[in-house]
């Protein structure tokens, strides 16, 4: 099953590369290298996953826009700073969230594996989802577990950048690559620093947390826009 991009660099070991290939035994190959300074290594789609790689949402209303800031999506988001994964990688409200989601059903079909395989996997993606959800914006922010799939949502609607904005959906490639499908992690945007960096908040970096943390430019592959109120 093709989750979400990655696995974090310190906690990169067997037990974690074998709970990866048993969720990706349908849709992932192997398990990209890991880089010092990243934070986590993806596991790349196979021939046979190639499904995974596009845009499996429906492609939305274009001019669509909800009655939810930047700010507001962000104030979510910020308010699980600190919320942990447990020694399996697992037992977060986002990924029992997703699991238990509608949306799970079709990425099950769609990657093959269980809605269980969620509870323990990585979980950047579903916890921008999860804000999505919880902060009203879902349909713009969109939902998906797996990195690349929710990147190419974003793109099959007309509402992808290179430009940082407050409230963006960032995608990163720690190889600096700037393919979509060379994505490897996801997270909001909180403000351009001016200096070649962002700050931003993620879900599953670090040790596993959800955590403010600043990031170069030069590992972004481009942005993500909901269509926010003004």
């Amino acid at each position: 099953m093709a989750i979400s991009r990655y696995i974090r660099a310190p906690k990169l070991n067997a037990a974690k590369l074998a709970l990866s290939g048993a969720l990706a035994v349908s849709a992932l190959g192997a398990t990209a290298a890991v880089t010092a300074a990243a934070d986590s290594a993806p596991a790349r789609p196979a021939a046979a996953g190639a499904a995974a790689t596009t845009a499996q949402q429906d492609v939305s209303n274009r001019d669509a826009r909800v009655n939810v800031s930047a700010g507001q999506v962000l104030d979510v988001a910020r308010a699980q700073v600190g919320t942990t994964e447990n020694a399996a990688g697992g037992g977060t409200k986002f990924q029992q969230w997703y699991a238990d989601s509608a949306r799970a059903g079709e990425t099950v079909q769609r990657d093959g594996g269980n809605r269980n395989a969620y509870l323990n996997a990585p979980w950047c993606s579903m916890f921008v989802s999860w804000v999505g959800e919880q902060s009203g914006a879902r349909s713009q922010i969109g939902w998906d577990a797996y990195t690349v799939t929710h990147a190419k949502w974003f793109a099959a609607n007309d509402r992808w950048g290179t430009e940082a904005k407050p409230g963006a959906v960032v995608f990163f490639s720690w190889s600096g690559s700037k393919s979509l499908s060379a994505i490897d992690h996801v997270g909001f945007v909180v403000k351009d620093n001016g200096d070649g960096t962002i700050s931003t908040i993620e879900g599953n970096t670090g040790n596993g947390k959800v955590e403010e943390r600043v990031r170069p430019t030069s590992q972004v592959v481009g942005y993500g826009y909901p269509n926010y109120a003004a």
